[in-house]
């Protein structure tokens, strides 16, 4: 009987891989096919949409466009998530429950919602939607994972560490700089790559926050209308998934260096 339920679970877990994977492999599958429809059978193997995608300049400076968002909008958030979670994981301060039911509030707000309310803020304030304009609202987006990964990774080690540290003569700052941040340096360059993937692939935000430039996947969206043009977006994101892919392996990778780490320190 239980290796029947062994099996049965095996099975399921294939099945729900399969079903939530195979989307994105067919993506891939049919960024090689030859041909403008994205049906089978396949006419054949092709480079043709990659070398394409090489040459279609408002693409790659859409994707620069996105490039620069994430990266400053992760170190942002970055910064001040970790700040956030060090308070929180070593402090207990009065009205410290407030502030994190606040600070994680971003995680169950609708992007969508969240956008609007945005956008009707920044045309209150006579703020002209630009680059900039996305870049702050993926910082709102991406400081509670941050301040959740790191704090996550603080609450495994004791603060008497930063104690001892004090107790030999090291000031505040001296000990954040050379216990606390590196303690948190696994933590804090996950959480930057997991902020940067989710600030690349992000399109509500970027849809209802941008000016004359576009990102990447608004780009992507407004090319959805011509049926020529549907073999560069399905190439483009394919390349995305995979570059993707790769950099939460990544992520993932250090999270569990850090987690195993903590575990021989304890």
């Amino acid at each position: 009987m239980r290796q029947t339920g062994k099996w049965l679970g095996l099975g399921y877990y294939l099945l729900l891989l399969l079903f939530l994977q195979l989307p994105i492999l067919l993506l891939i599958v049919f960024s090689f096919n030859d041909s403008v429809l994205l049906v089978f059978p396949l006419r054949g193997f092709t480079l043709q949409w990659y070398r394409e995608l090489l040459q279609a300049t408002e693409l790659i400076n859409a994707a620069k466009n996105s490039l620069l968002i994430g990266l400053v909008s992760s170190v942002v958030a970055t910064v001040l998530g970790g700040a956030a979670a060090i308070a929180i994981a070593r402090y207990n301060f009065p009205g410290r429950e407030f502030f994190l039911n606040i600070a994680t509030l971003p995680l169950v707000i609708p992007y969508v919602v969240l956008a609007v309310a945005l956008l009707i803020l920044f045309q209150a304030l006579k703020i002209e939607l630009s680059l900039w304009t996305i870049m702050i609202g993926h910082t709102i987006i991406n400081m509670p994972y941050v301040m959740l990964i790191v704090a996550a990774r603080l609450s495994g080690f004791a603060n008497n560490l930063e104690e001892a540290a004090m107790d030999l003569g090291a000031t505040y700052w001296g000990t954040l700089m050379r216990v606390t941040l590196p303690i948190s340096m696994p933590a804090l360059v996950a959480a930057f790559l997991s902020s940067f993937t989710m600030s690349f692939d992000e399109f509500s935000l970027a849809f209802f926050l941008a000016g004359t430039q576009n990102t990447l996947p608004v780009y992507l969206y407004s090319q959805l209308r011509f049926p020529s043009r549907l073999p560069l977006a399905v190439t483009t994101a394919a390349v995305v998934i995979m570059v993707s892919v790769v950099i939460l392996l990544f992520s993932e990778w250090l999270r569990r260096v850090g987690t195993s780490r903590t575990g021989k320190g304890g």
